[in-house]
């Protein structure tokens, strides 16, 4: 299938590992023009000199930005767009959460991780859509299952993604027809540096167990398999898609009901 995304302006945020660093490799090797952010300076400086070996140099901008904070959302998308033009599709990847034993953690755990998986979206629609090409443009949220059923993650993290859908749903309606919006929950995916290698590596035992009982296709995900999903949404195969919440998480969610 021809996804057509030849010459298009992505980005991505939070695209250094895992789902965001394969994201940003589908949208690359689609012949698109890619610029991506990440707080770590050096890890982000890493990466983009691993992916100019690979990919074109000249379709690709790496920079230092927290999209927590709206002034740095700024000043990056200025110079993607003097490097680039305007921004066709625009991807929000930044999320991560703590598990603590209380029902709700304290008020600034609460707080920085609404900051982190929610606010960093909001800020990133917010200023983005300024630079956004006016017609058949294209914003995705990657929330996760943890937003659109209870499967034990932590409180304040499932809050913030399941806001995420929200967020996704309402701005569909209200930018329709020339923009589309959609979001993307994965379930559990693994890749080096994330927190289910970690668990693995504690107990591996508990961890099979736990995916050989809630997946019904008795694996992980991977980074791959999330991009894809990334990349034919932001399609023109998927013009007439817009307000979904597309999951991807080898059937988890079904296996609760």
């Amino acid at each position: 299938m021809n996804l057509n995304l030849k010459d298009k302006t992505v980005f991505v945020s939070g695209g250094t590992k895992g789902i965001g660093l394969a994201i940003v490799k589908g949208f690359l090797g689609e012949g698109c023009k890619v610029a991506c952010i990440a707080r770590n300076e050096d890890l982000i400086a890493r990466i983009a000199s691993e992916l100019k070996q690979e990919y074109l140099e000249e379709n690709l901008l790496c920079l230092k930005a927290d999209a927590t904070q709206e002034e740095e959302l700024v000043s990056s998308l200025k110079k993607v767009t003097e490097r680039f033009g305007t921004i066709d599709i625009l991807v929000s990847n930044i999320g991560n959460g703590k598990s603590v034993p209380d029902p709700l953690p304290a008020k600034d755990q609460f707080r920085t991780v609404w900051e982190t998986n929610f606010t960093s979206a909001e800020n990133l629609v917010r200023v983005g859509m300024n630079y956004l090409t006016p017609k058949d443009s294209s914003i995705l949220f990657i929330s996760s299952i943890a937003g659109v059923e209870a499967i034990g993650a932590p409180t304040d993290y499932s809050v913030a993604k399941s806001a995420l859908i929200a967020l996704s749903k309402n701005l569909a309606r209200k930018l329709a027809p020339n923009i589309r919006v959609n979001c993307i929950a994965p379930g559990n995916i693994f890749f080096p540096g994330g927190s289910w290698e970690e668990k693995v590596k504690q107990d591996p035992d508990r961890v099979n167990l736990i995916i050989q009982t809630t997946v019904p296709m008795k694996r992980f995900g991977t980074p791959e398999e999330i991009a894809d999903a990334v990349l034919f949404l932001s399609s023109e195969r998927a013009t007439f898609i817009t307000g979904s919440c597309l999951i991807v998480d080898g059937g988890q969610t079904v296996s609760l009901h």
